[in-house]
């Protein structure tokens, strides 16, 4: 099979999935050329699985010139594709507008939901109605985006299959990395693993945090590991509210640091497949969570569920996990089922194979 695998600039998770898909494509004998930006060409390595690659001047904003050039650069290398597997709404779309008189089959997936309000949401809503009137299949990385697609007419739309991250390997104990923090080893750790971006509503946490101390005497610290362009403004949320809240920026030992929590915490509004919280559940880890978009789907039972922008339950349920460690226990042990079921790479790889066979001729 002659496959064509697109995509645009990436945080990292899609690029990743590519690449699974990419290796055990080439690895299973399979014909694949890959068009990206030249950066996540070098990034992920592609040429290095074995795959031909092919430079994709796209970026994640509309430029009416360089798209031009993809859309040609596309209609010309994918003429001769038995299918093409675009990744995102904006590779999705572009790859819509080049097969347009072509008779190759495309299937796009969408790795995340509508940015919300503003000219980046009205962006994405349109790009949203092309791939779903373009696309011969739409796979939707949570059960949201599917229902989006069906709205919007896809002929066919299902949930996409992503692997899990390996389990990370840990190289230092809880006692150490508290040490490292400088917390005492009776101080009770939250970690949140997360950009720091209005999707990840960490607002949510230092008001949870405030509020759980308002009503308890609990010894705790939570830290957040990651960076992005709410920094400033969420410090001043922290200073202003005096919560024991913690901005750590990148980190290298984020399993360290999922390792020695006494619960990880995520409060995102949007997450497709969470791969902090598959991180989590490797590790064995108490998990609080918001509902939000695919997170319900990949924990399972293995986590406390609340409702997302919801400061009384948050602060609830952090107060159930650290107040009661029977509670820490159980969840503990849940989460370590719920990562032995995670999919794999190969499984990833099956549920693309069934995809493109699905729209052939």
């Amino acid at each position: 099979m002659r496959v064509a695998l697109v995509m645009g600039t990436s945080a990292g998770g899609t690029g990743r999935h590519v690449h699974d898909i990419v290796s055990g494509l080439v690895g299973a004998g399979h014909d694949v050329v890959v068009l990206a930006p030249e950066g996540e060409l070098d990034r992920f390595d592609y040429a290095g699985t074995g795959a031909a690659t092919v430079g994709l001047a796209v970026s994640d904003r509309p430029h009416p010139v360089r798209d031009a050039q993809a859309v040609s650069v596309l209609r010309s290398v994918c003429r001769g594709a038995d299918v093409v597997h675009a990744h995102g709404a904006r590779v999705g779309a572009l790859a819509t507008l080049a097969l347009a008189g072509q008779d190759v089959p495309l299937v796009v997936t969408l790795h995340n939901a509508s940015p919300g309000g503003g000219l980046a949401g009205r962006v994405h809503a349109v790009l949203e109605r092309v791939v779903a009137r373009g696309a011969d299949l739409v796979l939707g990385v949570s059960a949201d985006i599917v229902a989006t697609q069906r709205r919007l007419g896809a002929s066919r739309a299902e949930l996409a299959v992503i692997a899990a991250p390996p389990p990370p390997s840990v190289t230092r104990d809880r006692w150490a990395v508290r040490h490292d923090l400088g917390i005492e080893p009776r101080t009770l750790l939250l970690v949140t693993v997360a950009r720091l971006a209005p999707q990840k509503d960490l607002g949510l946490l230092v008001d949870a945090v405030g509020e759980m101390l308002q009503r308890h005497d609990i010894d705790v610290v939570a830290v957040v590991a990651g960076d992005g362009p709410d920094r400033e403004r969420l410090q001043a949320r922290i200073d202003s509210a005096g919560v024991p809240v913690r901005l750590l920026g990148q980190r290298d030992d984020v399993a360290d640091l999922i390792a020695a929590a006494d619960a990880v915490v995520s409060t995102a509004r949007w997450e497709g497949q969470p791969v902090g919280l598959q991180e989590a559940l490797h590790a064995g880890a108490a998990i609080v969570a918001t509902d939000a978009g695919g997170t319900g789907a990949v924990v399972g039972d293995a986590a406390i569920l609340v409702p997302v922008g919801d400061v009384a339950s948050m602060a609830r349920a952090l107060t159930d996990v650290l107040l009661h460690g029977a509670v820490r226990d159980d969840l503990r042990s849940r989460s370590i089922a719920r990562g032995g079921e995670l999919p794999t790479s190969a499984d990833a790889l099956e549920v693309a194979l069934t995809a493109y066979r699905s729209v052939l001729p």
